[in-house]
């Protein structure tokens, strides 16, 4: 007598169970056919980017990501605005892309931390320049990192340096070079945000919230201004080997800066949101499967994290007394 029920059953289940495994490889197959022409198509088949114009501006352009960032846009055609704090790091890294990429650099140095008062020289400085593109690389973090939101010196000016230089800097940026590709009616803005911005992250908490205002600021510009030409592309890596990361022993999860820029500028007018490389898109997509909000949000997550930073700590201490050095 119960026959019936459960033959009506299985003819209700067994198709949306179909359906929902069909859904799943249909999604899944398209998220690797798109990886596979942002990551590894677009070393064969990528976009020109003299096309933009003559010039790119590179902010924090003299250490790590941004120094890569204006060397590799020099190979590939265009002139470079350097913006730093350190001039005579500025000068040297002119020098570099003159002497080695043989083109025309022009230098500003700007203290980005300094809150609102720096836009006006440097909008001075970029006037009558045909730019193309800018790279909103400068960046910052807590000296000591991870820790607890009140565990750094003079925790008041770390909030107020941290978001000068990674959240406003970017927008602020944005609105010097904007007007200006919108009368061209062609440019890229590249903003480096973060795999920190893509989830709350404890013991990162200024880093990661001021990355995941680059990415939703990147996102909405996009969809404003790409109808009229101007392509706002998010860059956000993972470990990179920089003085951020503590310049990290290079392997298959830590890209050379270098390296990873090449891979990363290839994507420019294929996607507007990007990891980088096929590494991080990779240990992207694990880990969050893997580690999702809830774990990383939870005390066991937390406490997972000070045994990391405790083995790291002997590596950190070394790092700094090098870079202190030098």
């Amino acid at each position: 007598m119960f026959l019936f029920p459960n033959i009506f059953q299985n003819s209700i289940f067994a198709p949306i169970g179909a359906l929902t495994c069909l859904y799943y490889l249909v999604k899944f197959s398209w998220k690797l056919l798109l990886g596979i022409r942002i990551y590894v198509l677009s070393k064969f088949w990528r976009t020109d980017l003299t096309y933009f114009g003559e010039w790119a501006v590179v902010t924090g352009a003299t250490n790590g990501i941004g120094k890569a960032y204006a060397h590799e846009l020099a190979r590939r055609g265009l002139n470079i605005v350097l913006i730093s704090r350190s001039l005579e790091k500025l000068n040297a890294t002119a020098k570099e892309i003159e002497q080695q990429q043989g083109k025309k650099t022009k230098i500003v140095q700007a203290d980005f931390t300094s809150g609102s008062d720096i836009y006006g020289p440097i909008e001075a400085a970029l006037k009558d320049l045909d730019i193309g593109i800018l790279v909103n690389n400068v960046g910052k973090t807590y000296d000591e990192l991870p820790c607890y939101f009140l565990g750094v010196p003079n925790v008041k000016k770390a909030i107020t340096d941290i978001m000068n230089c990674n959240a406003l800097s970017v927008p602020m940026m944005t609105s010097i070079v904007l007007p200006q590709m919108l009368k061209r009616k062609k440019g890229v803005v590249i903003n480096i945000s973060s795999e920190a911005g893509t989830h709350p992250h404890p013991m990162l908490t200024m880093y990661a919230a001021t990355k995941v205002f680059i990415s939703f600021f990147s996102r909405a510009l996009n969809a404003e201004y790409k109808p009229q030409g101007i392509i706002t592309q998010c860059v956000m890596p993972l470990m990179v080997s920089t003085n951020l990361t503590h310049d990290a022993e290079i392997n298959f999860f830590v890209k050379q800066a270098d390296d990873y820029v090449q891979e990363a500028l290839n994507t420019v007018g294929i996607t507007d949101q990007t990891r980088g490389c096929i590494s991080h898109a990779l240990q992207h997509f694990f880990m969050d499967n893997l580690f999702p909000e809830w774990f990383r949000l939870s005390q066991f997550g937390i406490n997972m994290l000070h045994q990391i930073i405790e083995k790291r700590k002997p590596v950190m201490e070394k790092w700094r007394k090098k870079y202190k050095t030098n």
